[in-house]
Formats: structure tokens, C-alpha cells, sequence
């Protein structure tokens, strides 16, 4: 039978709010009995173990109750997001503005699809970003390049660059 995701999301998105996380986001990776569901859990002040070990065991539970993964072998991973997480949403976005970030574009921005800087901001569907305040090991090759206003709808991957 095949693996019902919208269900499993509905699940650990019902779960998560319980328990006062946030749902981050969800993968399904590789196939048969090596198939391995991945949640990712977030809160303000950041995830603990205890929460992620407590969620597993709800979520699972539920998982199990109501046959949203029925006759699937697979292994349930629960993460916290991470210091360089995905972002995804336009939410995500806006809640990290301000941040360090790397991104790459489906379509050439000023000749290139690749790049890292300061989130400006976010709004009306477009990321603003500032090239130069790009991390250390990009500043020199990020001088001079300025501000950028991409459509998310151009972002085709981006994440946080942790800063210490």
C-alpha cells in the first residue's frame, strides 16, 4: 500500500501544535525497507532531545492509531531543523530576515544563480538581499554586488549560514 504523506503531515502537523513545536518539514527518503520519514520540529527557543524523543513517541503512536502508514516499513528520524536549515516558505523568509543566507535561483539574477548575503527583508513575494554583508569566505568575491530583490518565486533552493 502506498505511503499516504498528506495524511502523515496532517498527523505531525496536528502533533507538533499539541505540543507547542512548529513543523518545519517533512522528507521521505529512499525506498522499501531502507525508507527512512524524516520530521523536523522547531520552537522558538530551539529543540531539545527530550522533545525530539517525546514527539517520536506521540507522532509514531498516532501514526499507528489511526494506519497512516499502513504495511510500509520505514524508519522515523525527528530532527530539530538545524543552524543551516532549509527555507522553503515564504514565512520562513520573513522570520529570518535579518540573517545570513545562501540561495540559489532557477533563472540567472545579473548573471549568476548562486549566491549569499544579508536578508534584508522579505515582502510582497520578494527577498531583498544585501551581497555585500555575504559570510567571510564569500565577502571577497561578494564586494561591490549590492542589494538584490529576487521573486520567490525564483528561489529555487536556499538555507541559513550559521554565524558564530
Amino acid at each position: 500500500m502506498a505511503f499516504a504523506l498528506d495524511k502523515v503531515r496532517e498527523i505531525a502537523e496536528r502533533v507538533a501544535q499539541s505540543s507547542g513545536l512548529i513543523l518545519w518539514d517533512i522528507e521521505l527518503k529512499g525506498s522499501g525497507a531502507s525508507r527512512t520519514l524524516r520530521i523536523f520540529i522547531d520552537k522558538p527557543e530551539g529543540v531539545s532531545h527530550e522533545d525530539c524523543a517525546a514527539y517520536s513517541r506521540e507522532v509514531a503512536t498516532i501514526f499507528d492509531v489511526e494506519d497512516a502508514v499502513p504495511g510500509a516499513a520505514y524508519l522515523l528520524e525527528i530532527s530539530s531543523p538545524g543552524l543551516d536549515r532549509r527555507l522553503f516558505k515564504p514565512e520562513h523568509f520573513a522570520q529570518f530576515a535579518g540573517s545570513l543566507v545562501k540561495f540559489s535561483t532557477r533563472d540567472l539574477v545579473n548573471g549568476n544563480r548562486h549566491f549569499e548575503g544579508r536578508l534584508v527583508g522579505f515582502s510582497e513575494g520578494q527577498l531583498t538581499v544585501d551581497l555585500d554583508q555575504a559570510g567571510s569566505r564569500k565577502k571577497a568575491k561578494a564586494q561591490g554586488a549590492g542589494v538584490i530583490v529576487v521573486p520567490f518565486s525564483n528561489v529555487e533552493k536556499a538555507s541559513l549560514v550559521p554565524e558564530f
